[in-house]
């Protein structure tokens, strides 16, 4: 049977992901209608940049999420005939892998829906990490000063001493791996979400007892059940749990990009420190954390979720770069990353193993970098 042109295909590819393109446009097409009740992420449907970035950040955490009920064919299921099979070639069973099959004969459309689950798994939730780490630090260090900035400074610039790739390279080498270096760096760095918690509730409700035990318990239950589960991998629901390798590659996004949120929040700190109503909140004699988590941290929202967006983007392009040598999640995973290092090394012969997941990458940074340029716009009218 001759395979399918290029137009068919991606008309089928379209129909194939008819439930992704129907959320996605219940979705927009809602937020839309609703801008105006939306605050800051409606604001963002003014623009075609937002828009734009939208889409394209959406599209994929939906097919992310709806991969599973997707997917044409099972990622790692392999057809011996299909190997390096050109786009749009039928399998013996009369099914068509629309973007060809790869040195294994396994569907290369799959694999890049699959990957997507790598990739909006590891990026955003180690990221939002990050910011915890870098928010409870950065906050004390520049409300503070003196000796704890000096201190905190000191160990942020130590790290950002080291060339980024290089010190994500000797993270998550195997070596490394088998040490109990990934499990002790779990250990410190994700108790601090859980601590970011407790004192945010603590200093706004310390006056409502009342109130803030059950806040205090719902911290400390949640947060105990996430960290032995992620941490330890300890879960006793069995629902949380990251192998040894996952577990290795988070941490180490975390701990390299705790230091620039650090540095972000405590410039900021310093600058709304001086304002108007940070000096009414301390003549009401309102406590420093409650200064530093109630008054300050909102007014530094604007660009914090601005970074937040860009380092999302950098980190799925750090992840990828590691997936391309050899050291992502999984040598079976189809990381987008992987699958670009396996492409290339038959690009001579076949283009298209390598092209989908480079695409797909681009776009989704693409998609969030289109997302914070618009969200900068819009904190600038604010």
């Amino acid at each position: 049977m001759e395979p399918l042109g290029f137009g068919a295909i991606f008309a089928q590819a379209f129909v194939e992901l008819w439930l992704v393109w129907l959320v996605l446009a219940a979705l927009m097409g809602t937020s839309f209608v609703l801008r105006k009740r939306l605050g800051l992420y409606g604001q963002l449907y003014d623009s075609w940049v937002g828009m734009v970035g939208l889409a394209l950040v959406f599209f994929w955490v939906i097919t992310a999420l709806l991969a599973d009920y997707v997917l044409p064919f099972d990622p790692q299921q392999q057809f011996a005939s299909m190997k390096r099979a050109v786009p749009g070639a039928f399998t013996p069973e009369g099914q068509v892998m629309l973007f060809g099959g790869d040195n294994l004969g396994r569907d290369v459309f799959s694999r890049l829906l699959k990957g997507s689950q790598t990739v909006l798994a590891i990026a955003p939730a180690a990221t939002l990490f990050a910011f915890m780490v870098g928010i409870t630090l950065g906050l004390p260090a520049g409300f503070y000063g003196k000796i704890i900035d000096t201190v905190l400074t000191f160990l942020a610039n130590l790290v950002l001493a080291f060339p980024v790739i290089l010190l994500f390279y000797l993270l998550v080498t195997p070596g490394i791996r088998d040490t109990p270096i990934p499990t002790t760096m779990a250990a410190i760095l994700f108790f601090f979400p859980i601590a970011f918690f407790f004192l945010f509730f603590y200093s706004r409700y310390k006056t409502r007892p009342d109130v803030l035990w059950m806040q205090l318990l719902a911290v400390a239950v949640v947060g105990g059940w996430m960290y032995m589960g992620l941490a330890f991998n300890s879960d006793p629901l069995g629902i949380l749990a990251m192998d040894p390798n996952t577990l290795n590659i988070f941490v180490s996004v975390v701990f390299v990009n705790s230091p620039t949120v650090f540095r972000i929040v405590r410039g900021l700190t310093m600058d709304i420190k001086t304002r108007d109503y940070v000096a009414a909140a301390q003549t009401r004699g309102e406590r420093p954390w409650y200064i530093m988590l109630w008054e300050i941290l909102p007014n530094a929202r604007g660009p914090l979720i601005v970074d937040l967006c860009l380092r999302i983007g950098y980190t799925t392009i750090l992840l990828g770069t590691l997936g391309f040598f050899g050291l992502g999640v999984s040598p079976e995973s189809p990381d987008w990353g992987l699958s670009i290092s396996e492409g290339r090394k038959i690009w001579r012969s076949v283009e298209h193993v390598a092209l989908p997941p480079a695409l797909a990458l681009m776009s989704l940074v693409l998609g969030l970098n289109l997302l914070a340029d618009s969200l900068r716009e819009q904190s600038l009218k604010d």
